[in-house]
């Protein structure tokens, strides 16, 4: 190379170098490497274009003298084994030489094009990077068909090397730019996430330097964050909240595993509960890449913590008198054992049960009853000592858990005694609600814990048991546990297991005792539940209806005589035997009356049968009257308007509502038999119905006399203006069956002075 081209490739070089050094634009540093090279060759038709390489396709970056036309012909071609000099250089990572565009194979598919603009060779060199990438392609074109020489070669080498260096320095400026632009996006992010973010996330040196804050507001920390960044946790903090922290990150650094627990903290929103996790962090600050730090992450659980206490609450006390319930009395009873078992010594536990309070409950509605339990539970409170537990376990049942009351039984149930009565005493006084004052009273039965009776539910039980027998001496009073009451309340608990299995086999049916005028008209019947046991044969309801009204089940058997009386008119009807005011009589119990749904259910049975309401009479007690008589009315008005009617069974035994009785929507009273049992005496028993009788007629009320057995009797009666009569003169209770087949003899014959039932 002579000195003159020497001294001009120098001057390009120092030009070109300084460019890519000064970061000037790629197109502008590429553009005067090519005219660098077209002004070095000895051939003064040679036209430089440089394309860059991105995804397999070319695309021009310089071409000062090649018609633009041409450059976007081809431009993003994909590089191939045979795509021109550039395609085919940069798919081979060489240099291929083309003298003549036009004989060519490379050029087959781009001949025509090349040769329209007048470039008939082509010689393209691969732009290959330090990482040995394919970059892209220099080339050479000339007007005439030509070959390089080593001089051409080794000129367009020099200048690859430049664009070589262009193109790189691009790439890593283009990642360089793209991973800031990447990083600020993620810093957006960061930012924006730090911003909602619930949570508090600190970063502490290991001397405990508020190093940065990011999260929630101020309203978490001790102070502002602009106070806190570059202070130290000693300085910020109170000491006794500053050494728990300090004592965290000494941990977390020395373990060099996470950290998890909760710490409490007063901060500018209260006194607020954390829970903190921490891990370490090594080279968090770049200048100072010896020291360490730690994440801290800070969230707010006071409000769960709040909840957590509310739940436990919930679970361990009783919402109503915040007593403890009888899960925290289970607990604390079996914490009693073993306390006992070790010391040998004796404790008691009293179960207290209110006598008739349901009938506040009834009358007076449960917010009534709740205020009396929540002054007595005040008042059970004060008479105990701080060792003692009083639990309220039930809806009027406390239960009073003694640890220690004597070194031995005789002097326990001494003691337990002694509480007892004082338990009776805060009953002395009346419990008021506004203008009204309630004596109330409670039954107590105790249990002694020692160590041979050590079971929590046999504790629990004979407590239990024990209540049953003071309820038995009329209340208001206690009574220590005795055996054979046990036995008779686990013969009712397996009564129980035996009236559900029962109802499920459909062991239970309607019985059916016919009512006839005093003509012997049948005017109806009432329905008697029985129980046909599989192997105890008929069982009376007087043994099992307690049991099922204590356990819930009685709306079953209801809705298994309902089913009876129902399908028993519906085949009379069928019959043509009966006409419009003959009905059927159902006992309606205490609890069934003041069932919510006791319409719905009777409802229900109706639209089953298609049987008309007017044809079930529901027969309640006297008793099931008193109370709340306002009520009471207007339930009965409301079953009454659906086509039901009332009947008052037993009237004359319960409570006396003669002063109200003409308020209640009653058509018939059933006089009990016991007065019956009396009528041929001339005496009370005759004064008393005829009385009844009487006064049902100043009324208009019809009146039934249960359990005429003779015929004087039911010649007395008739005497009196008796309206019917039901009894074993009559007829005994027969099945649906019998009942059929006596309905059907006796239809067309007045005779109920004849009892056709065996």
């Amino acid at each position: 190379m002579d000195i003159a081209r020497l001294k001009k490739l120098l001057s390009h070089q120092q030009d070109i170098l300084s460019k890519i050094a000064l970061g000037r634009p790629l197109n502008d540093v590429l553009n005067d490497i090519c005219l660098s090279i077209e002004e070095l060759l000895d051939d003064k038709s040679a036209r430089c274009s440089i394309l860059s390489l991105k995804d397999e396709q070319l695309f021009h970056c310089a071409a000062p003298n090649i018609d633009d036309k041409y450059c976007q012909a081809i431009n993003g071609v994909r590089i191939g084994p045979k795509v021109g000099s550039c395609g085919t250089a940069a798919f081979r990572k060489s240099r291929v030489i083309v003298e003549d565009i036009a004989i060519s194979p490379l050029w087959q598919d781009f001949k025509a094009l090349a040769l329209s603009f007048d470039l008939k060779s082509c010689w393209s060199t691969a732009i290959i990077s330090t990482q040995s990438k394919t970059l892209g392609s220099l080339a050479i074109y000339h007007s005439s068909s030509k070959s390089p020489t080593d001089k051409d070669l080794e000129l367009i080498d020099y200048f690859v090397h430049f664009s070589s260096i262009a193109l790189e320095k691009n790439v890593e400026s283009l990642n360089a730019k793209r991973l800031i632009a990447d990083l600020q996006k993620s810093n957006q992010k960061f930012q924006a996430f730090t911003q909602v973010m619930p949570d508090l996330t600190l970063i502490l040196s290991e001397d405990g330097v508020y190093t940065d804050i990011y999260g929630s507001a101020d309203e978490l920390l001790y102070g502002s964050v602009n106070k806190l960044i570059n202070k130290n946790v000693n300085d910020a903090l109170p000491k006794k909240d500053a050494q728990p922290i300090m004592s965290v990150i000494e941990k977390t650094l020395a373990t060099n595993e996470v950290q998890i627990f909760e710490y409490q903290l007063d901060v500018l929103k209260g006194n607020m509960t954390f829970e903190g996790r921490t891990a370490p962090l090594d080279h968090y600050q770049p200048n100072f890449p010896n020291k360490r730090h730690i994440v801290w992450i800070a969230r707010d659980i006071t409000v769960r913590k709040e909840a957590e206490k509310a739940i436990e609450k919930l679970a361990f006390f009783d919402s109503l008198t915040n007593l403890p319930n009888r899960r925290m009395l289970n607990e604390r009873l079996t914490m009693c054992i073993e306390r006992i078992k070790r010391s040998g010594k004796t404790g008691a536990l009293l179960f207290l049960d209110l006598d008739n309070f349901k009938r506040i409950n009834d009358s007076l509605g449960h917010s009534a009853g709740d205020q009396i339990l929540i002054e007595l539970s005040t008042r059970l409170s004060a008479t105990i000592r701080a060792s003692d537990t009083l639990a309220r376990v039930g809806g009027d049942e406390f239960i009073l858990l003694l640890e220690y009351v004597g070194e031995n039984n005789e002097q326990a149930i001494i003691e337990s005694e002694k509480v007892a009565q004082k338990l009776h005493s805060v009953f002395d006084e009346k419990f008021e609600l506004g203008e009204l004052a309630f004596q109330v009273s409670c039954s107590i039965g105790i249990s002694l814990v020692n160590n041979g009776n050590s079971l929590v539910d046999n504790i629990l039980k004979f407590a239990d048991t024990a209540m049953y027998r003071a309820k038995m001496k009329k209340g208001n009073s206690y009574n220590f546990y005795d055996p054979k009451l046990q036995t008779l309340l686990e013969k009712q608990a397996e009564l129980e297991t035996d009236l559900v299995r029962a109802i499920a086999n459909d062991e239970f049916c309607a019985y059916f005792q016919p009512q006839v005028n005093t003509s012997g008209k049948v005017i109806g019947a009432e329905a008697l539940i029985r129980w046909n046991h599989p192997s105890k044969g008929l069982i009376a309801p007087n043994e099992f209806i307690p049991i099922a009204e204590q356990y819930g089940l009685i709306q079953k058997l209801q809705n298994i005589v309902l089913r009876d009386i129902c399908m028993l008119i519906t085949q009379l009807r069928t019959d043509n035997m009966i006409d419009e005011l003959f009905s059927v009589s159902i006992n309606i119990s205490h609890c069934q009356f003041n069932s919510s749904t006791l319409k719905t259910e009777l409802l229900n049975a109706m639209a089953d049968f298609d049987i008309r309401p007017s044809q079930i009479k529901l027969e309640i007690t006297e008793s099931m009257l008193a109370g709340d008589i306002d009520n009471t009315i207007q339930q009965m008005q409301e079953i009454k308007a659906k086509g039901f009617t009332f009947s008052i069974d037993d009237f004359g035994t319960g409570y006396s509502c003669l002063t109200h009785l003409s308020a209640f929507p009653v058509n018939e009273l059933k006089i009990d038999k016991s007065f019956i049992d009396k009528i041929l005496d001339n005496g009370t028993g005759f004064s008393i119905v005829n009385t009844i009788i009487t006064l049902a007629k100043s009324l208009n009320i019809t009146v039934v006399a249960e359990g005429v057995e003779v015929l004087e009797q039911h010649e007395l009666l008739k005497t009196l203006h008796i309206d019917s009569i039901q009894g074993y003169l009559i007829a005994k209770p027969m099945t649906k069956g019998d009942y059929l087949a006596w309905h059907k003899t006796n239809i067309d014959h007045h005779q109920p002075f004849v009892n056709n039932t065996h």
